[in-house]
């Protein structure tokens, strides 16, 4: 795990700015994403890599780990998610519609995908730290560079892309591979979310 380590030191150094906030400037989130890669990188089965637009701020903000919120590690008894409650620390519990609807699905799935973002912090309007905004394309341009390092460690036999931003990203790190498009489940999306996740699952 020394590669993720240096990952982890990357992600740690990057600063806030007005329009974006980096969580792995808590420890916690830090140790949090840390144990879901553990979990990930040591249990066997299919490597699915799966790359969403970014963090939202009553989700992976708070938690660390992409596609997450703390009320799913509470309510949902998905064996990662049973594994890792009582491992992770979270400064406090919000539910969020999209992790809700992910971790629902994967419950009734035997393999379970490795959760990633095209921009692997929070992007929030100027003055709106509890909202989000689509990454801009220098901000995915940034992110593909994480990308890349996590795609080279994971070695995934199939990746596809949660949103547009997701697919973009993975383009740049694989500009002559298709890359499949997953509709995201927020917004009226989740039957083409599950339609999308069935074609990879």
């Amino acid at each position: 795990m020394e590669l993720i380590e240096e990952l982890l030191e990357k992600l740690a150094k990057y600063p806030h700015s007005d329009t974006v906030a980096n969580p792995y400037l808590e420890p916690y989130a830090v140790d949090n994403l840390r144990h879901y890669f553990e979990y990930m990188f040591n249990h066997g089965g299919k490597r699915i890599l799966l790359v969403g637009e970014a963090p939202g701020h009553r989700g992976c903000r708070i938690t660390g780990i992409p596609f997450t919120s703390g009320r799913a590690f509470q309510k949902i008894p998905h064996p990662l998610l049973v594994a890792l409650k009582n491992k992770i620390q979270l400064p406090h519990i919000e539910t969020e519609s999209t992790a809700t609807i992910v971790w629902n699905y994967l419950s009734e799935k035997e393999t379970t995908p490795l959760f990633w973002n095209s921009f692997p912090f929070h992007p929030h309007k100027k003055g709106e730290v509890n909202g989000n905004r689509e990454p801009t394309e220098a901000e995915v341009k940034f992110g593909a560079k994480i990308l890349r390092e996590l795609h080279h460690i994971y070695k995934p036999e199939v990746i596809a892309g949660i949103g547009y931003k997701g697919v973009a990203a993975l383009e740049q790190i694989l500009p002559e591979q298709t890359i499949k498009y997953i509709r995201h489940p927020s917004y009226g999306g989740k039957s083409q979310f599950i339609e999308g996740m069935n074609s990879v699952i």
